[in-house]
């Protein structure tokens, strides 16, 4: 599997919030939040600053899930991606 053009298929990573205080935010609370973090599975074929195994934080509100063998993924195009963090 390969996205192409400026579309990257990614893996959500669903993780706890917490606030500066240690107070862990409700499921509820974390859904208002504008940005979600995931993991590249692939880029597309224009896509060059950003790879494989980067963990992005995107706009959601621009996201589609698909079921792609068998897994469900998401969907963005590359100037939904707001932060880049390449692996170490």
């Amino acid at each position: 599997m390969k996205a192409i053009g400026k579309y990257i298929v990614i893996d959500k990573i669903n993780e706890e919030v917490k606030t500066e205080s240690g107070l862990l935010l409700s499921a509820s609370d974390v859904k208002d939040f504008r940005y979600e973090k995931g993991i590249v599975v692939t880029a597309g074929t224009e896509v060059s600053s950003i790879v494989e195994g980067d963990e992005i934080y995107y706009d959601k509100g621009h996201s589609y899930t698909m079921m792609i063998d068998n897994v469900k993924r998401t969907i963005i195009r590359e100037n939904d991606v707001v932060v880049v963090s390449s692996p170490s």
